[in-house]
């Protein structure tokens, strides 16, 4: 069962209610082919009933790591993501998330938008610690030696 699946009966109940959710949870396998989602996950969100169902309102924030793409060094950065989302009743697939028996479940929504906002490709803040691409020395001061033999091709 999710951590994040929130009962919302007393919301369904009265039109124009609402209610604030701050959590806190680690969300398993939330992670793209180079950075990974470090938990735990937070959400702080409004809840609002309105006619086609409840409107969940806020920020989803966590921390991912990967290895730079240039000089495999650890990164490390926040995301924060702004949320505007309806769970409905008979949802609308790709657009609208379901209300299944008084609850709504803000897993999926967490994937769907911290997954959009992580790295295909991370890398440092200018000026990554290796020899950049246009061969000027970074902050280390000299090449990799183990790349000294691709500086002896001539193209």
């Amino acid at each position: 069962m999710s951590r994040f699946r929130i009962d919302v009966a007393d919301l369904l109940s009265h039109a124009g209610a609402r209610r604030t959710v701050r959590l806190a949870e680690p969300v398993e396998g939330l992670a793209n082919s180079t950075a990974v989602v470090v938990d735990p996950v937070a959400v702080d969100l409004n809840l609002e009933r309105i006619s086609e169902g409840i409107v969940v309102r806020g920020a989803v924030t966590a921390t991912w790591q990967a290895d730079c793409s240039r000089c495999l060094g650890a990164l490390s950065r926040p995301v924060e993501v702004h949320v505007d989302e309806l769970f409905e009743p008979h949802p609308v697939p790709g657009e609208t998330y379901p209300i299944e028996d008084h609850e709504i479940d803000l897993d999926q929504l967490i994937r769907d938008t911290v997954l959009l906002e992580l790295p295909l490709a991370p890398h440092c803040e200018p000026p990554c610690s290796t020899v950049g691409l246009d061969g000027a020395e970074g902050d280390q001061g000299s090449p990799d030696p183990r790349w000294a033999a691709l500086s002896e091709l001539e193209l």
